[in-house]
């Protein structure tokens, strides 16, 4: 928790003297970014009553930070994006369970390209991304061994290609050179393998490992990403992303794939509401169902909220939504 208010603290900050910068200089002076920053906290309580239909009394709170800052003139474009969630869920009716997460994720992603001169809405691009947790996390109602942590996993991309971005609403990037880097720096989940790192040797008769598990594991490979953002209709933004990844050397069929689409329902200035939906599927990644059966499956995750948000722009991005209008 105190990584995710240091970082909150310290983005809202950078956010604040970006846009008084911003603001104390002349329209025809502007430098050529757009700074954005949503901050918003959701939550729920509900409580039950002699409530013939059963329920848990419960009260859950998800906070969430959405960042981005683009750069963009005759040559180059650089987009950067930064987005933190965490919110949890705690049971009120004295069963003495522990707080449960419900959302839990620091994302980073820098983009930057050259222009090419034949076409106006191609670049020559590199692009970063960094994604993790910040808390441990559990398979309850087991709430004794975590089953993931801060940086296992975490996940560091880099790639290299083209980029076709005819608007500011798509972006279509495509690298046949690029490499996904997978980290558990949790050694006991090392050990066992997961996330796809390569495991430990057990020795039953010693009851240890002889050779612990790596913490690292690099993959090459081609990566694909789309992203399209608009206004769907009046106060409604949708935010939607699709990344695909294949791995040259290990099951190169096996497409890794990450898709999250987030749609914004703003009342007034200060009160939202939101719908976001993440689709994960990721061949190395061994899951176990309720009928005890482990091996790589489609996760989906949905986070629905209510609750209020407040929005930073620079004076560029104000002027850009006044000219839209």
């Amino acid at each position: 928790m105190r990584y995710f208010l240091i970082t909150l603290l310290l983005f809202t900050s950078i956010t604040s003297f970006s846009q008084d910068a911003s603001d104390s200089t002349s329209q025809e002076e502007q430098p050529p970014w757009l700074v954005k920053s949503i901050f918003g906290m959701n939550g729920t309580n509900s409580s039950f009553v002699n409530w013939n239909a059963g329920g848990r009394n419960n009260i859950s709170l998800l906070g969430f930070v959405s960042a981005s800052a683009v750069f963009n003139s005759t040559k180059i474009d650089w987009n950067n994006t930064l987005d933190l969630s965490l919110g949890g869920l705690q049971f009120l009716d004295g069963s003495g369970e522990g707080l449960q997460k419900t959302d839990d994720r620091i994302e980073f992603s820098s983009k930057i390209g050259y222009r090419l001169k034949q076409n106006k809405y191609y670049y020559v691009s590199f692009l970063g991304g960094f994604r993790t947790q910040f808390l441990d996390g559990f398979d309850f109602p087991n709430d004794s061994t975590p089953i993931s942590t801060f940086m296992a996993p975490g996940y560091v991309n880099l790639a290299l290609g083209i980029n076709y971005k005819p608007n500011d609403n798509l972006s279509v990037f495509l690298s046949p050179i690029s490499s996904k880097m997978t980290f558990v720096r949790d050694q006991n989940l090392a050990n066992l393998g997961a996330f796809g790192v390569d495991p430990g040797v057990f020795d039953t008769i010693t009851g240890t490992f002889t050779t612990l598990g790596r913490q690292f594991r690099p993959e090459f490979g081609a990566y694909f990403r789309v992203i399209y953002n608009r206004e769907v209709a009046k106060n409604i933004e949708m935010k939607s992303r699709l990344e695909l990844f294949s791995n040259y050397i290990d099951r190169p069929q096996n497409i890794d794939v990450n898709a999250d689409v987030l749609f914004n329902f703003k009342v007034n200035s200060w009160f939202s509401a939101s719908a976001n939906f993440t689709l994960i599927y990721d061949h190395d990644i061994l899951i176990t169902d309720a009928n005890g059966n482990t091996g790589p499956r489609t996760q989906f995750r949905s986070v629905l909220g209510v609750g209020v948000s407040y929005t930073m722009k620079n004076f560029k991005e104000k002027n850009k939504e006044e000219k839209e209008k």
